[in-house]
């Protein structure tokens, strides 16, 4: 629930009106979205979360 919470600045209450099923959605998507903005050891360049292509909605 926190890390929901957290990246998305939604209130406790809402997080837990959503189903377990969406909750473990919604932290996949954030750790995707995590993980391709954080620069890997190859020299790649962070991506600002504003130049990502959209990916498929829940």
């Amino acid at each position: 629930m926190s890390f929901i919470s957290y990246y998305f600045h939604w209130s406790s209450k809402d997080v837990l009106e959503l189903d377990h099923n969406s909750r473990r959605k919604w932290c996949s998507e954030i750790s995707q979205i995590n993980q391709s903005l954080t620069p890997s050891d190859k020299g790649t360049k962070e991506v600002s979360i504003l130049d990502m292509k959209p990916t498929k909605r829940f």
